[in-house]
C-alpha cells in the first residue's frame, strides 16, 4: 500500500522507456514501472499491445511525494520530453499504443491536467491530442513484463536507449535541473 504522502500519476508519451529514464532522474518520484492502461483486455502482453488489438496505451505509473514535486511539475515535465500532437505516434514509434496519454487518479489531477494541458496548448503551434481519461482508468493499468522495467539504466548502450532515450534524458537534465534527483 502507498504511504498517505505519496501519490501515484499514470502517463504515456511514446515509449514507456523514454518516460521511465526521465521520472527515474526527478526529485520527489520514488518509483517508476512501466506498464499499459487504458485498454480493454486485462493482463495485456507487450505483443498483444503491439498488436494494436487491445487498445492499451504504455505508461509509466509514478509513485511520488507532492511535498517535493507537484503533479502540476510532473505534467510540466510529461510536455516537454514528448511531442503532445502528434497523433498515435513519438517519432519513429507508430501506433495507438504511442498515443500522448493522461490518467488522473482524481478528480483534482483532472483539473490540474486541464490547466497544464491548455498551458501547453498555447505554447504549442500544432493542436494538443493529449488523451485525458477519467479516473475509471486508473484501474485499468498493468505492469509490463520485468524485462522493460529500468530499460533504459540497463541497456544505455543498446541502439534505442542511446539514440532515443538518452537525448530526451539529456534534454530533461538541461531544462529542469532544479528538479533532479
Amino acid at each position: 500500500m502507498t504511504p498517505a504522502n505519496i501519490e501515484t500519476a499514470t502517463l504515456g508519451g511514446g515509449c514507456f522507456w523514454c518516460l521511465e529514464a526521465v521520472y527515474q532522474r526527478v526529485r520527489g518520484v520514488q518509483h517508476v514501472q512501466s506498464g499499459y492502461a487504458a485498454g480493454h483486455s486485462k493482463n495485456p502482453s507487450y505483443e498483444a499491445v503491439c498488436s494494436e488489438t487491445t487498445g492499451h496505451a504504455e505508461v509509466v505509473r509514478l509513485q511520488y511525494d507532492p511535498s517535493v514535486i507537484s503533479y502540476r511539475q510532473v505534467l510540466e515535465i510529461f510536455f516537454s520530453i514528448h511531442d503532445p500532437t502528434t497523433l498515435n505516434r513519438q517519432g519513429n514509434d507508430v501506433g495507438e499504443s504511442y498515443r500522448s496519454i493522461i490518467i488522473p487518479h482524481s478528480d483534482a489531477q483532472i483539473a490540474t491536467a486541464r490547466e497544464v494541458m491548455a498551458e501547453a496548448q498555447r505554447a504549442h503551434r500544432d493542436p494538443i491530442v493529449t488523451q485525458l481519461t477519467g479516473t475509471d482508468q486508473a484501474v485499468n493499468y498493468w505492469p509490463a513484463e520485468d524485462y522493460h522495467q529500468d530499460y533504459f539504466n540497463q541497456h544505455p548502450n543498446q541502439g534505442y536507449c542511446a539514440f532515443v532515450v538518452a537525448p530526451k534524458v539529456q534534454k530533461f537534465m538541461k531544462t529542469f535541473k532544479d528538479f533532479l534527483a
